[in-house]
């Protein structure tokens, strides 16, 4: 099969012919014509076929006669009645079980303790680490408080819980 260079190859002697002209829309403007015709008969015919009170009643819907006349409603006679009445409630003090603590780690190591306290604090609040000596050994507890209310110690945890901070256990505190 022979191969032909088609980058080289001249144009054929072909004569280009202008595309063939449409035709004048006539039908669409006629549509047009009408279109815009029925609109302004429209417009003229409500002109002059209005009612000039209705014309008048809706330029001016409220005179000013009537406005003064209006008067503000009066409230009904049982919201003075509420607003006067007065409501006796016993109120009982809730009993507090004592302050509370808030534990969030016990750790073998000072370090690990220590890296605890400094995440706590980074989230606002202040912790410190207790020593203890059990029957294991050496512990190292991070512990925040105390707290009067049990809510103020469920307060701080919500608040560690939004800084990642997971694991807090609140206990009493005797």
């Amino acid at each position: 099969m022979a191969q032909h260079d088609f980058i080289n190859k001249k144009p054929n002697n072909r004569k280009k012919q202008p595309p063939p002209k449409k035709p004048f829309p006539v039908l669409l403007v006629i549509v047009a014509i009408l279109l815009v015709a029925g609109f302004s008969f429209g417009l003229w015919y409500v002109k002059t076929n209005a009612d000039p009170k209705l014309v008048e009643q809706q330029a001016n819907p409220m005179p000013a006669k009537v406005k003064e006349q209006l008067a503000k409603p009066r409230p009904p006679e049982f919201i003075k009645e509420i607003k006067e009445h007065e409501i006796q409630v016993e109120v009982r003090e809730i009993e507090q079980k004592g302050p509370y603590v808030m534990q969030c780690g016990s750790f073998r190591t000072h370090g690990q303790a220590e890296t605890l306290k400094a995440k706590i604090a980074f989230a606002g609040l202040i912790a410190e680490i207790r020593e203890t000596t059990g029957t294991n050994g050496v512990w190292y507890k991070v512990r925040l408080g105390p707290y009067k209310t049990k809510r103020l110690a469920e307060s701080d945890k919500n608040k560690l819980k939004r800084s990642k901070i997971t694991g807090c256990g609140i206990w009493n505190w005797t």
